[in-house]
């Protein structure tokens, strides 16, 4: 089968290679009829996540049909059409128990990778390094699904693939993101980029009642995205000295109720400590550049809560934790339970409350996917989201 391999920083190759293979009764294999390049898969394109492998497939977005089932898959058949959830949960585990499916203890089989990092590992990940257990992701032609009954989920018929392929991840991880904020009437809420995670916490956030909501980002389209389709107010913030200063203006003085970081380890900015962060990333002294996350804690009101979809993936050097203490901030993160999302998010979808498909610019084959990979990292072409069909 075809699939799109890493092949060192900044290189992705679409290559031939084996196909999947049932290698426990509880997989399955999908024939993938659409998969997408997430904002995460550039870390592994900037070579910041460690322990890729040349060869390795990459892609966590991915949805298809069921060609075959191991023998202990009891729920799915072939020909099933489903969409996978980006973490793997093995449905049996305490965390799986108590509906904290990213936290899962069975599925990462590499899980002391992180333990010697973190002290503690979460679930496997599709196509996400071998930390993350060394899955083959998605972004190929066929893909096994491990513990098939519990992260592949069954997707009536009718509905077209674009309205459902981000249930695997960006619009769970956005929703999550504004649920976290606990956001209440008359709430003010600010997010720090306006990639796809970004545009559907925006859209998440007006879906749970937030009266106003400010969009920061720097790139236009973005922007307009945000405004046209959500209603939120554009902060491009390289049209201002200092973004605190704009956000506190339009707040009366007060800083938004909650704030949302849908950036993550590679923010951008032009002040001082966003420099620093590039410098230290650069000579590998810093995994993380976490200028937004500094931004958000800064000005989000006193006792506020501050949520954090984006991914960081290591120690954070100038964090203002000292401020974060002395507001009284909440603050709510960590990788999204994809499982608890998905019947409710499909609900809105199938009512029309939200519509994902608005984010796709780039629609594609396989063979598209190194071009791809550089023009959504660059921003070119005025690219939101880049969707595959193999």
């Amino acid at each position: 089968m075809r699939a799109v391999c890493w092949w060192g920083k900044g290189d992705v190759r679409v290559l031939d290679v084996p196909d999947p293979e049932i290698l426990n009764p509880h997989d399955a294999i999908v024939r993938v009829t659409l998969t997408a390049i997430c904002g995460s898969d550039l870390h592994l394109f900037d070579g910041v996540v460690p322990t890729m492998l040349r060869g390795d497939i990459l892609g966590h977005e991915f949805m298809g049909e069921i060609v075959e089932v191991g023998s202990e898959v009891k729920r799915l058949k072939v020909g099933d059409r489903v969409i996978v959830p980006f973490p793997i949960a093995c449905g049996r585990c305490w965390f799986c128990q108590n509906k904290l499916w990213s936290l899962c203890d069975n599925t990462n089989p590499n899980a002391w990778m992180v333990e010697a990092i973190t002290g503690y590992a979460g679930s496997g990940i599709y196509g996400y390094s071998h930390m993350y257990g060394g899955y083959a992701g998605g972004q190929a032609e066929y893909a096994r699904v491990v513990f098939a009954d519990t992260n592949a989920v069954k997707i009536p018929a009718g509905i077209p693939d674009e309205k459902v392929l981000f249930l695997t991840d960006i619009l769970p991880t956005g929703y999550m993101a504004a649920e976290n904020c606990d956001i209440r009437p008359g709430d003010t809420v600010a997010v720090w980029g306006c990639g796809p995670v970004g545009l559907f916490a925006i859209a998440s956030a007006r879906l749970l009642g937030a009266e106003r909501i400010l969009a920061i980002d720097r790139i236009p389209e973005r922007l307009a995205l945000a405004q046209e389709q959500w209603g939120a107010e554009p902060l491009n913030y390289e049209d201002v000295d200092d973004p605190f200063d704009d956000i506190k203006q339009r707040t009366g003085g007060r800083g938004p109720d909650k704030c949302i970081d849908a950036v993550g380890m590679e923010g951008h900015g032009h002040t001082a400590d966003a420099i620093y962060d590039r410098v230290k990333q650069a000579l590998r002294v810093q995994f993380d550049r976490a200028h937004s996350l500094r931004q958000a804690l800064h000005a989000c009101r006193k006792g506020g809560t501050v949520s954090i979809p984006g991914v960081y993936a290591g120690l954070i050097d100038k964090v203002p934790f000292g401020t974060a203490f002395a507001k009284g901030l909440t603050l709510k993160m960590g990788q999204t339970h994809v499982h608890n999302y998905t019947g409710p998010l499909l609900a809105r979808i199938e009512k029309g409350e939200i519509d994902p498909s608005v984010i796709i610019t780039h629609r594609v084959g396989l063979d598209d996917a190194p071009e791809m990979y550089e023009i959504f990292r660059d921003k070119e072409e005025d690219c939101i989201k880049v969707v595959m069909k193999p």
